[in-house]
Order: structure tokens, then sequence, then C-alpha cells
């Protein structure tokens, strides 16, 4: 069996200098086990960016999920590309800023499509100097939203060129890039209701974690996020809605439900020691990263791993994935277009 290639990353054990501190104890309610934070406001993400001055660097994003919604039997992990994500604070602890993920998945009928969770709004602490860093070194609340747009590959597949014909036709949005990208809600596990979710220390409890998806020697501190999928944002169109939701269909045949509605996507997030944030590349970070992608080169710092089962088996999309999107695009043409193609992928 193939393994994954070997990730190169260089760790920094030591913080850097400059650590003052204070702002996780400065009120009693964020204090663990329960760290309340609602008495800070959601911040924009990208509003306080001139206010940073360190940075947890997230070298493994160990993400987890479900590929047959509710059979913890069918539970796969995945690393994303390392080095997207990070938290920024500055020098007392108060989190400014958090960069999280951007992971591509391949379909045969439309080549490979794009996946960001984006953070629009943020608040939360970091602690240097905790003695225990699994269990009380961040606390931090955020609102995500997914995003979901065609890769390069996408634009020589003949559906994808059909299907953007179509739309271009009517002046219909179409996800041909990030600008342009399906938005899909993302919410408090069990709880619809509550956009914001919580970044905890420790690895999550929730469901055993294989050896390969654990980074204890290497990684200085890890804490764990999970969501729950929500609805795609109506667009007050029915054939683009009815499109983007057959994208998706597409996408999560691919890519084991990770993005279908109400399953639960968990990542546990292994970081490196401290370090300086240049705010001019804090910045450009995620849109350096984007643009790698969309022009074909992946992640800058290396790709991830392949999805695999918790015995080490990696994930496969299931038996005759090209007739099934191609049923599911051939189901839209006939209703919106009344006609069905019968093309090659």
């Amino acid at each position: 069996m193939a393994s994954d290639p070997p990730m190169k990353i260089i760790i920094a054990k030591t913080p850097a200098p400059g650590w003052v501190g204070g702002f996780s104890t400065s009120k009693p309610q964020f204090a663990y086990p329960d760290p309340d934070l609602s008495s800070l406001p959601m911040l924009g993400n990208m509003d306080n960016i001139l206010k940073l001055d360190r940075q947890l660097d997230v070298l493994w994003p160990e993400f987890s999920w479900e590929t047959v919604p509710g059979d913890p039997s069918s539970r796969c992990y995945q690393m994303f590309a390392p080095d997207i994500s990070r938290a920024g604070y500055n020098k007392f602890g108060r989190v400014y800023s958090i960069i999280c993920p951007q992971q591509g998945a391949y379909t045969q009928t439309l080549g490979d499509l794009n996946v960001e969770v984006t953070v629009t709004s943020q608040r939360g602490w970091v602690d240097e100097t905790v003695a225990d860093r699994e269990y009380d070194l961040v606390a931090a609340d955020m609102t995500v939203s997914a995003q979901i747009w065609f890769g390069p590959a996408a634009k020589d597949k003949t559906a994808y060129k059909l299907l953007e014909l179509i739309m271009a036709a009517e002046g219909l949005p179409f996800p041909l890039d990030k600008a342009n990208a399906i938005q899909l809600d993302l919410h408090h596990v069990a709880d619809p209701e509550q956009p914001i979710i919580s970044v905890r220390s420790g690895a999550s409890t929730d469901f055993p974690i294989p050896s390969f998806a654990t980074h204890e020697e290497d990684a200085w501190a890890v804490a764990n996020v999970a969501v729950q999928i929500g609805p795609i944002q109506p667009s007050g169109n029915a054939k683009v809605d009815d499109f983007n939701a057959m994208i998706m269909d597409i996408f999560n045949l691919a890519t084991g439900n990770l993005l279908s509605l109400g399953n639960v996507l968990t990542w546990n997030v292994w970081v490196d020691a401290p370090t300086i944030v240049d705010r001019a590349e804090w910045k450009a970070h995620a849109e350096k990263w984007r643009h790698s992608i969309d022009t074909g080169h992946g992640s800058p710092d290396g790709p991830g791993s392949k999805p695999r089962y918790c015995d080490g088996t990696y994930f496969n999309p299931i038996d005759a994935v090209l007739e099934k999107e191609w049923d599911l695009i051939k189901a839209w043409l006939k209703k919106h277009v009344g006609w069905v193609a019968d093309l090659a992928a």
C-alpha cells in the first residue's frame, strides 16, 4: 500500500521572545474547565491585523468525519494541507484573527473543487505560559462559513464547459472562482440556531484517534474544533439553488459526505510553538494559498494526507460514482433546461 508523502516541516519548540500575557486571566469566567467568552465582542476577522504580535501555526490540521453519517465505523481521518491555519493574537494573549483551512477534492465529471472554511468573526485568548498546554493553552470562539468553487482542472471538463455556458446564457452566478463560491452555513453541533463554534485546548474526545492522526512528539500543543454542516445559502433563484445543491451532492460523492447536511466535521489542530507575526504576510497569507491552489500548484507548504479509516485503510469513493455524478447533472438539465445530455466526461 502506498504511503503518504513525508512532510518536511521545521518545528519551533521554543516560543519567540516578547510574550507579556495576562489577558487569559483578566476575567474569572475565561478560565477552564468551561471558558465563557461571551463578554467579549465578536470581532471581524480581518479588522485588527495591525494589533497582531504573535501567532500559532497549525502545521498538522487533522480532520475527521463519518463518511456514512450516523455510522461510527465509517469515520475517516485526513490531514489537510499544512500551515494554512493560524491563530493570531497580541503580546497579552488576546486573539484578533484566525485563518482556517482550504482543501481540494477531485470529481470525475467536474474535475477539482476547492473548499475553504472561512472565519467571519472571532474572539478569545492564548496563554503561552500555562504548565499543561494540552488543556488550557487557548480558548476561542468563531463564526464560519464554507465556500466551494471550481479549481483549475475543472476548466477542461466537458460537463464544466456545458454548465458554465448554460448559466452564463442567463447571467446566473457560477462558482468559477472563490469570489463566486457556493456558500454553505456551518453551526454549533446540535444547535442550528447557534452560529458560534468553539476552539478549545486538547484533542477531541468524541471518537478514537489513530496514531497516524496524532503528533505529540513534534507538535507544541493541540486544540480541537467541531462544526455541524448547515444548509446552502439560498440565492433567491430556484435554478441556481438546484444547481448549487447538485454541485454539493457531487462534491460529497467524491469526499465521502465531508460537507453533507447535518454531518459533523471535527479537526484537531496541532500547532508549533508561538512565533512573531509579520502583519503584511498575515494579511496576504490566505490569498497566497488560494492562488497557489487555483493555479494548480497545490499547497505552498506541501500536500496533506489521503483520507483513511481508523484501521489505516484508505477511503475510496463509492463504486459507480461516475454514473451517479452524471445522473445528478442530467436530472438538473432535464428540470431546468428541458433536455438530457448524452456526453462523455
